[in-house]
């Protein structure tokens, strides 16, 4: 009879894991408005991994969808505009390739906020999978009205 008791009591202590199936997924809408970018990744990173949530399990995708809006107006610090400078190469010889924070938001201001997003998620198959939840638009816009996503102040 002891051995029965001890059993439910260790039961009850154990641990929540949550399961890909039982993810229950919101969709929240962020406005980018003279919001630093880098804050605002950070608390785009940490919702798009679940971490936000009571059930994070570190093997389970349990993030939100995040739809960004006006990121055209996300907000640069400093002189950050003139002096960071986004580096790429070619893969051929002298194809390094460089252009500064300021050109590349005036030309894609998508492609500013999702490199910091990326680099802030977890490497591998299910950072991807994490990163394609996030939906950027530069004007107040948005193709998805139809989920219904909740203001969110992040």
């Amino acid at each position: 009879m002891s051995t029965v008791v001890a059993a439910k009591s260790r039961n009850r202590h154990q641990t929540y894991m949550a399961k890909a199936g039982e993810v229950q997924r919101k969709w929240l809408l962020v406005d980018a408005t003279d919001r630093p970018l880098g804050r605002l990744a950070v608390r785009l990173a940490t919702v798009l991994q679940g971490k936000h949530r009571p059930t994070w399990t570190p093997h389970v995708d349990t993030g939100d969808f995040v739809v960004v809006t006006n990121l055209a107006k996300v907000k640069l610090t400093g002189n950050k505009r003139e002096t960071d400078t986004h580096t790429k190469w070619t893969e051929y010889p002298g194809g390094l390739r460089s252009i500064t924070q300021g050109q590349l938001m005036a030309k894609s201001p998508e492609t500013v906020l999702r490199l910091a997003v990326r680099r802030m998620l977890p490497k591998g198959r299910m950072g991807k999978a994490m990163l394609k939840k996030l939906k950027m638009y530069r004007g107040a816009d948005h193709p998805h009205a139809a989920q219904l996503p909740a203001k969110a102040e992040l």
